[in-house]
């Protein structure tokens, strides 16, 4: 027992050497995974529930992403180990967003994507956020205002316009999730989108772009000349 004890320590220290020297680049997704988990699993090998676990979600992403009652599900993983993952995610949000709060969002729109990937990408439901800008368009608020079913959500135009301008924002950026993983809008999106673009304009309130993100990518209002 204490040789195997042994064994863990040193492989985890060398672990932990590992990537303090590489910060991580060329490390296999299990090893990162390892490294999260060492922090919630003591004097065990942790190797084997990184690989079940990347074998279930088929990536590191889609292992961070998971709902806890699943990753709970895989053999291994209990309370605290379910708790350290759901943290990296959140980690990984903040500091996306960080990147973009109190910035011009036209000139930073890759953050921006990035942002709202991390955010969305992976929810079981659909959510619509609104990005509210000043006169120069820099991200003044950043708010989830209606979420829905797997494949709809309800907005209200009149209540997107109307937080624009208790915000006295000048511009909006509408963003929503295809849970499907498909960012192609639909009709209702265009729809709605009109309807927001109409109402905005009559107050002064610009509307610059709809953006749909999807798992594997992400659609553009005004990329597809819908807006």
């Amino acid at each position: 027992m204490s040789d195997t004890r042994s064994d863990h320590a040193g492989h985890r220290r060398r672990l932990r050497e590992r990537f303090l020297a590489s910060g991580g680049k060329g490390m296999p997704d299990y090893e990162l995974l390892e490294l999260v988990l060492m922090g919630a699993i003591a004097r065990r090998d942790v190797k084997a529930i990184a690989k079940r676990l990347l074998k279930v979600f088929g990536s590191y992403e889609g292992v961070l992403t998971a709902p806890p009652e699943r990753l709970r599900g895989v053999e291994g993983v209990g309370e605290s180990a379910a708790a350290m993952l759901k943290v990296i995610e959140a980690a990984a949000v903040r500091l996306a967003r960080a990147r973009v709060l109190g910035r011009p969002l036209i000139s930073n729109w890759q953050a921006l994507l990035e942002y709202c990937q991390a955010a969305m990408a992976h929810a079981a439901r659909e959510q619509f956020r609104v990005l509210f800008l000043d006169r120069k368009n820099v991200l003044i608020a950043d708010e989830v205002q209606q979420e829905g079913t797997v494949d709809h959500t309800p907005v209200y135009p009149r209540e997107v316009i109307k937080r624009a301008l208790e915000l006295q924002a000048s511009a909006i950026i509408l963003v929503h999730n295809h849970p499907s993983g498909d960012p192609t809008p639909s009709r209702a999106d265009i729809e709605m989108t009109r309807e927001i673009a109409e109402a905005g304009q009559k107050l002064g309130i610009a509307l610059h772009d709809h953006v749909v993100i999807g798992r594997g990518g992400h659609a553009s209002f005004k990329s597809l000349g819908l807006l």
